[in-house]
């Protein structure tokens, strides 16, 4: 079974989240013999190679087809088997849509969609294969759940503990090889149950996916000016956590941070169950703003959409 020791989690870091989401999906067939993986013509890039060479009869690859890519996996997950499906964020919401629509939300099979690539990591191919859309997209879905790991090692984590939902799951990997280690060693993960990493008493920040870290660091800037910051991972963006926002409420001023478009996102989640108490609490929603960035580096467009620390 795969460990999480401290080298491992540095190791992972380095791959980033496709390179470690591909050796997690080499523990599922032991946990699930049902396990499958299908991809569009992503299997290189998403790190299922070698997955795909010691299980050649649990891996389909479908083509450059993702319409076709949702429908089969729903095709199997009637059948009885666990699908995984693999391909860029962006064209999982936008250009399936419909049949996850239809064969996840509707029909409640259980595909746990991998969309690999989201927010900028691949910004260097410009707005077509930026997905800045995708978790408004799937939150108005009803019946799935979301997931956005914060670090490699929580990749790994959410790779397991998906294997065992019969469910609709979307699992959105944000950042890039390098990605910095949010976890040094190995915690209890538990899916729609947000991580408090930090205390504080004058802001609370929100965070999910890559800007968990970026929210850390934050933190630590704002203390050196003397303003005290609780840090909340929170990984599972559907269900929301709200209990989790109970508990840092009490701050005076509460802060969504995430690689997404600020309409419908994280923000969007947090602000929707504010609105519903009433309490006229003041929510600050950092993301992407209401316009598509032109191509470059990862670190540049987060440098240009202030999702830095």
């Amino acid at each position: 079974m795969i460990s999480f020791t401290s080298a491992n989690l540095r190791m992972w870091s380095r791959l980033g989240p496709g390179g470690a989401m591909g050796l997690a999906a080499m523990e599922l067939p032991a946990l699930n013999d049902k396990t499958i993986f299908l991809s569009a013509d992503m299997s290189s890039v998403s790190g299922l190679d070698r997955f795909k060479s010691a299980f050649p009869d649990k891996f389909i690859n479908v083509g450059i087809a993702e319409q076709n890519l949702v429908g089969i996996a729903a095709g199997l997950a009637s059948e009885g088997y666990s699908p995984f499906a693999v391909t860029y964020a962006t064209f999982f919401a936008m250009r399936a849509a419909d049949q996850i629509k239809v064969n996840m939300g509707y029909m409640k099979l259980g595909v746990k969609l991998i969309g690999n690539f989201a927010g900028f990591s691949t910004g260097i191919l410009g707005p077509t294969h930026m997905s800045i859309e995708d978790i408004a997209v799937m939150r108005s879905i009803p019946n799935m759940t979301i997931i956005s790991p914060a670090d490699c090692g929580e990749t790994v984590k959410t790779m397991l503990a998906a294997s065992e939902m019969n469910s609709p799951v979307y699992i959105r990997l944000t950042g890039s090889t390098g990605m910095p280690v949010v976890y040094s060693e190995d915690y209890v993960f538990t899916i729609g149950k947000a991580i408090q990493l930090r205390k504080g008493l004058d802001v609370a920040i929100i965070a999910t996916g890559s800007m968990v870290h970026h929210a850390i660091k934050a933190a630590d800037l704002l203390d050196e000016d003397g303003i005290s910051c609780c840090v909340v991972n929170m990984h599972t963006i559907k269900p929301l956590d709200t209990e989790a926002i109970d508990r840092v409420s009490d701050t005076r001023l509460l802060v969504s941070i995430e690689e997404h478009s600020v309409i419908g996102g994280l923000g969007g989640a947090v602000a929707e169950y504010l609105s519903g108490l009433c309490t006229g609490k003041q929510l600050l929603r950092i993301g992407v703003e209401d316009f598509y960035p032109h191509a470059g580096e990862y670190s540049y467009l987060l440098e240009e959409c202030g999702l830095t620390a």
